[in-house]
């Protein structure tokens, strides 16, 4: 087959004429002096391969997802051992800068096969299932890494309104902490990141943009995203936190590439992942931009994507429920592997009527989505405002409130269901070094 490549930085445009020689399917079509050229001539399909020179440009995942939405493979030249551990850790082929230049003809040829390989495993899975599009998705490549740990992905996710997505994802979350699972809280969403406030954290640090800019690297390990964890104490265990961003216009800092990176590494450290995630779904740049453009609903969709289990939140009143009904099948558009889990929070008779309970079930079965309702979460704002005060959670705060309780029976389900399937060996106890800084009165 014929390789069309193109080249960024000196020691890769040394290579070119050693593989003009060879005469073999190799042939350099442009040699780019900055990597916004090469992504260009990458993105009018003259390429199918790319050789850089790592100290030409810092390789990140966000660089490589744009690079293989283009359907142009990566081989990258460099003698250092941290860049190519690296650029490992971004599926990334690794040669010296004085590689021979077979060795370098094969290897692109490799890197191509590579990407060829995942697309195909992709149309597979696809035509498998039916529910499963075929369109690609501009920011989210079918080669992007999948989360392998043991840990189980929790998403929170409800319409637009506030509906309690933070907290109950906040107190499922220190509810499985407290009944001894390794738990990691993380604060995804992109509109108005609440979980640092609803725990009296200093939110100076934006744990989520700090371990994505680190994954974007290909330096995110185990001790590193511990590292960037803040820690609350709670009945003598201690549930992990990564903080949201401080600011509603840094959002482009939670790249869907690179979060998932996070969260994968997340799954293989904790035994449960809760993810507080934002409303939107819609992908407006697609409509706006002729190349990739940033996706601030990325950081949604690919935690919905990736996820094991999806509660979808709602506020049991005349606005609420018709916003959720809405919204599931929204969410069933936009990701149809999800199978979400309704939940109707804010239940009170003063918006429903007398036996709230049933008349919500028998609006829902009426006019409601395929999806049954799975749990109903009783109004306490007395509770509800009393934690938020003290920034602290209801286990803490209020343990008898029939919110609490509600949110403890609704964090049994996963736990036992974890607990039953889990075969493997029980994490080893480990020492966690925190960063965050608790209020407390």
């Amino acid at each position: 087959m014929s390789i069309p490549v193109v080249t960024l930085g000196r020691s890769a445009s040394d290579c070119v004429p050693a593989l003009e020689r060879l005469r073999g399917p190799v042939t350099v079509v442009r040699r780019c002096d900055e990597f916004a050229e090469l992504l260009a001539a990458c993105q009018t399909g003259i390429a199918r391969a790319a050789v850089i020179a790592a100290d030409a440009v810092e390789l990140t995942s966000s660089l490589l997802e744009r690079l293989h939405a283009a359907e142009v493979a990566v081989v990258a030249l460099t003698d250092d051992s941290d860049t190519q551990e690296k650029l490992r850790v971004l599926d990334v082929r690794c040669v010296p800068t004085a590689v021979h230049s077979e060795v370098l003809s094969d290897e692109l040829a490799a890197a191509v096969t590579d990407l060829e390989l995942r697309g195909t495993s992709a149309l597979r899975t696809a035509l498998a299932d039916p529910s499963q599009s075929l369109a690609p998705r501009s920011a989210e490549p079918d080669d992007l890494p999948e989360p392998d740990g043991q840990g189980t992905l929790s998403v929170i996710w409800g319409p637009t309104g506030a509906p309690g997505r933070t907290i109950i994802a906040v107190n499922l979350a220190a509810e499985l902490a407290a009944d001894g699972s390794r738990v990691l809280l993380i604060d995804a969403d992109t509109y108005g990141a609440s979980v640092a406030a609803f725990l009296g954290l200093l939110d100076e640090s934006a744990g989520i943009a700090q371990a994505c800019r680190v994954a974007d690297q290909g330096s995110l390990n185990a001790d590193a995203l511990l590292r960037l964890c803040s820690e609350i104490p709670l009945k003598g265990q201690v549930l992990h936190v990564l903080t949201g961003i401080t600011r509603p216009d840094r959002w482009a800092e939670v790249r869907p590439a690179a979060l998932g990176l996070v969260l994968g590494m997340a799954l293989s450290v904790f035994d449960a992942v809760i993810v507080d995630c934002g409303f939107g779904l819609e992908a407006d740049e697609e409509l706006s931009f002729d190349t990739l453009a940033p996706r601030r609903n990325g950081a949604t969709l690919r935690c919905l994507e990736l996820a094991d289990e999806v509660y979808a939140v709602g506020s049991a009143d005349s606005v609420g429920v018709p916003r959720l009904v809405r919204g599931i099948a929204e969410l069933e558009d936009a990701v149809p592997s999800v199978a979400p889990r309704v939940v109707l929070n804010k239940v009170r008779a003063s918006s429903v009527g007398r036996s709230p309970e049933r008349q919500l079930r028998e609006a829902w079965e009426r006019f409601g989505p395929q999806a049954a309702i799975g749990a109903f979460l009783p109004a306490d704002f007395d509770a509800a405002d009393g934690a938020l005060l003290k920034g602290q959670t209801l286990l803490e705060s209020a343990p008898t409130s029939p919110l609490r309780l509600a949110l403890m029976q609704l964090a049994g389900g996963p736990l036992e269901q974890r607990r039953r399937t889990s075969s493997g060996p029980t994490h080893k106890e480990m020492k966690f070094p925190g960063s965050g800084v608790r209020l407390s009165q």
